[in-house]
């Protein structure tokens, strides 16, 4: 039968009907010189073979089915595998300038939702690989699945092994009726799903409810009350500076060592993550002083993953989890702790193992709802556990990597990427709430060397 989307990537497919909503990832691959083209290409092609989505397009279903993925006839690698020379002055920063309008573009829609830029003659002899894809093709975590694919553990390009064909699409000749039949046939699975789940439950919840109706109920109210706060629309930003959105975006970046990172997260009582998350809220506390204005709880976005290792790399596996932070505790081990347990109650919320309900029930909810969940979130952050060995890419060693995560709505996302020993910040600004980009970098800065020194 056709593929359907997942309820959680049909939520991240239809929400971009509002463009300040857009999931589109790009990840910046900065190697110490050009990599062999053809090994390089090589990779992609077995990449793509291997995980079908990669030769697929996503077209909209009829009735109440969520779009489907169907093979694309005219899939083209050379389309999605490109090779430019750096315009001048081919620094970093002209990489950056590629891919901040990368993350700014929409993609082809006819086609599949990735596209992978050589950049080579950098100024400095190295190289740089701008890959961009669509949220609904993966996540973060499965987005280093599919690296795994790409790169080599020597300098010595392995030869991957002969990719097959992809299956030729009959899109172009199947008659209208077969969607309409795929769709009954669709609904008419998930129906049958659903029946049987409450058969299974049933039982269950009539013996817990005679035997424990108090607790019973309880327990009803508590994951009602979970399921609200997954959804409520937000209707202003935490945030008295941070309040406008817009179309245009600023890419920055910033490094981190892990070791320390990680110790200081312990020192003040939580994890690696709380002590990124602690950095970035330090930053954006001391944006808000440098300006002159108070700053209380702020409205943060965190993806948790939902990823098992039963599941292919392909497709999304994440929830969005909306939570507030203290943005005006200055000790940073305070602030840590704080967020540690604020955190700690979002990843136990009720509400997670019914992720792809209320995505479905998402789904059927007008476009102006959607945004009134999103659009007054004030940061976003995504920490995605790296490669933690150095890895070659087509002979060439991969020096960085730098995942640009969108803001779907927040002021900025700031995404951490480890690779080695090293955390790699990729930082996403909303320059409409953000204007003075250079001023929030530093911010950023102090904000992590505040965090940094309890690691020391």
């Amino acid at each position: 039968m056709t593929e359907y989307m997942r309820n959680s990537d049909a939520f991240t497919w239809s929400m971009e009907a509002d463009p300040r909503l857009r999931s589109t990832v790009v990840t910046v691959l900065l190697l110490d010189r050009t990599p062999d083209w053809e090994a390089m290409r090589s990779r992609f092609e077995t990449i793509t073979a291997d995980l079908p989505m990669f030769r697929e397009r996503v077209v909209y279903s009829p009735l109440s089915a969520p779009p489907r993925w169907v093979p694309y006839a005219d899939f083209d690698l050379d389309f999605h595998t490109r090779r430019v020379s750096a315009p001048a002055p081919g620094t970093f920063d002209t990489v950056l300038e590629m891919a901040r309008i990368a993350a700014m573009e929409d993609f082809d829609r006819a086609r599949p939702l990735w596209k992978a830029t050589l950049v080579d003659g950098l100024a400095d002899g190295g190289a740089a690989v701008v890959c961009k894809f669509h949220h609904a093709l993966t996540d973060g975590v499965g987005a280093i699945e599919i690296a795994l694919r790409l790169f080599d553990l020597t300098e010595e390009p392995e030869q991957p092994t002969a990719a097959p064909h992809a299956p030729a699409s009959s899109s172009n000749e199947e008659t209208w009726w077969r969607d309409y039949v795929d769709t009954l046939r669709f609904d008419a699975e998930r129906a049958s799903n659903t029946v049987t789940d409450l058969v299974r439950s049933a039982p269950s919840l009539a013996y817990n409810a005679i035997r424990h109706p108090v607790a019973t109920a309880g327990a009803a109210v508590e994951t009602a009350a979970s399921v609200y706060r997954t959804v409520r629309p937000v209707n202003e930003t935490g945030s008295p500076l941070m309040t406008d959105r817009s179309l245009v975006r600023h890419l920055a970046v910033h490094e981190v060592p892990l070791r320390q990172l990680r110790d200081a997260g312990h020192r003040g009582g939580g994890s690696l993550n709380d002590a990124f998350v602690a950095g970035v809220l330090g930053g954006l506390r001391l944006y808000h002083e440098k300006h002159g204005a108070e700053v209380g709880d702020l409205h943060l976005c965190m993806p948790v993953s939902l990823r098992t290792e039963e599941d292919a790399p392909g497709g999304n596996r994440i929830t969005l989890m909306r939570f507030d932070v203290p943005g005006a505790e200055v000790d940073p081990a305070r602030r840590i702790a704080q967020i540690h347990r604020r955190t700690a109650r979002v990843r136990n919320e009720r509400s997670l193992p019914y992720t792809q309900l209320i995505a479905g029930a998402m789904n059927l909810m007008p476009r102006w709802y959607i945004g009134s969940v999103l659009r007054h979130v004030d940061f976003l952050c995504s920490d995605v556990p790296g490669i933690p060995v150095p890895v070659y890419l087509g002979g060439a060693r991969l020096r960085a990597q730098y995942a640009f995560g969108p803001t779907i709505g927040a002021a900025v996302n700031v995404t951490l990427l480890t690779y080695v020993d090293t955390c790699e910040l990729g930082i996403d600004v909303d320059t409409g709430a953000i204007e003075d980009v250079d001023i929030f970098h530093a911010c950023l800065a102090d904000g992590f060397d505040e965090v940094l020194a309890l690691g020391r």
